[in-house]
């Protein structure tokens, strides 16, 4: 029975009048070298080299940090009869390689107070009416220094058949093994920071589209940063006890550290784009993890990584959850600082380059004759 409705007298496309239906032929392979270019191009080699570059550096940091760590200018106390005092003294200064930076003082009190404050890293003390001396210590501070200090006492000659009996003023907790818990929980608090930046970037670009976002993408991080200064507490504290008793306080220093890092890495990343967070690595990772003081403190630290060590936030932290852990919070507002400084260096850089960055956007639509971005 003839249809009603018209048909198309050349048929479907790929029909011709009383052709049987043709398959479209599948268009040709561009060849192997145009897949090559186009699989590695130039953005992909750059970034595997970047990778090339941060593995090697993570190799030579840590290596170069940890290979063979001598001991330099370990502030030490001497407490010794006056006729002594001077001779012991000059002889600990004196040592090849400068291993201590000794000075006297009055009494075994005094000395005491000065390692719990963390002036001191040890002190020696000179029996006058025996020939038992004693080399106090805290190896909560850092355990290597605390070993080092104790064989080098041991080979230096304060007089004639003398021993010299280590007393550990403050050791870690029990659950606190080599007293690395305050290390490993600011590396902890830190991954976090940097990895929650960039996974903010990555998902929303690397420079946001305007300043809302900018300061959206900060906003977002803060309480990211509470509730993870609030679990790093919460694990090293109450769940496993390396760290009690000092829950409020290991939050805080958690919240600001983490917080620190994120808005220091978003910085990075509206600067540099993607590669910020490379930077981010080589910074918290490369150089500030070895540097931190966790392994070995920074006087046992060659002088590269014990000069930036302080200045960098792993070494902070660990500096600040030590020190209130087990010195209650002595000499911890410096390193207080500088996570402050870090995190507002990270807003303000964030916002900044973020403005600067548009601008040029605008001004550049503006020169092709397209609408300018209102962001």
């Amino acid at each position: 029975m003839p249809s009603d409705t018209p048909q198309d007298p050349a048929g479907p496309p790929g029909h011709g009048p009383g052709r049987p239906a043709t398959t479209a032929a599948a268009p040709a392979s561009p060849g192997f070298l145009a897949d090559l270019r186009d699989a590695l191009s130039l953005r992909a080699l750059l970034l595997v080299v970047g990778v090339l570059v941060l593995q090697l550096g993570f190799i030579l940091s840590y290596i170069g940090a940890f290979h063979a760590p001598k001991p330099h200018r370990i502030p030490a106390a001497v407490v010794a009869p006056a006729r002594v005092t001077r001779q012991l003294t000059a002889q600990l200064n004196a040592l090849p390689g400068t291993p201590f930076r000794a000075r006297s003082v009055a009494t075994e009190q005094q000395a005491r107070s000065l390692i719990l404050n963390r002036d001191v890293d040890a002190a020696i003390v000179v029996d006058p009416r025996g020939t038992d001396d004693r080399l106090l210590v805290a190896s909560a501070g850092g355990p290597s220094v605390s070993t080092v200090t104790t064989q080098i006492a041991q080979r230096i000659e304060v007089g004639k058949r003398r021993r010299v009996t280590v007393v550990d003023l403050r050791p870690p907790n029990p659950q606190d093994g080599r007293g690395l818990s305050s290390f490993y929980l600011v590396v902890g608090w830190m991954v976090g920071g940097y990895l929650a930046a960039a996974i903010l970037g990555t998902a929303g670009g690397a420079r946001p589209a305007n300043l809302h976002r900018t300061f959206i993408r900060l906003g977002a991080l803060v309480p990211y940063a509470i509730v993870s200064g609030l679990g790093g507490a919460l694990i090293a504290g109450t769940v496993l006890g390396a760290l009690p008793g000092h829950f409020a306080a290991l939050w805080g220093i958690g919240t600001l550290l983490v917080f620190a890092v994120a808005a220091t890495t978003v910085a990075l990343q509206v600067l540099l784009g993607m590669a910020g967070i490379g930077v981010a690595i080589l910074v918290f990772v490369v150089l500030g993890n070895p540097s931190a003081g966790g392994a070995y403190p920074t006087t046992l630290l060659p002088p590269f990584w014990r000069a930036i060590g302080p200045w960098l936030p792993p070494g902070a932290g660990t500096t600040t959850v030590r020190n209130t852990v087990y010195f209650t919070a002595h000499h911890t507002t410096g390193p207080l600082w500088v996570l402050g400084v870090y995190a507002a260096a990270g807003i303000l850089v964030s916002v900044a380059a973020s403005a600067f960055h548009l601008h040029r956007v605008r001004l550049k639509r503006g020169r092709d004759g397209t609408r300018p971005a209102t962001g």
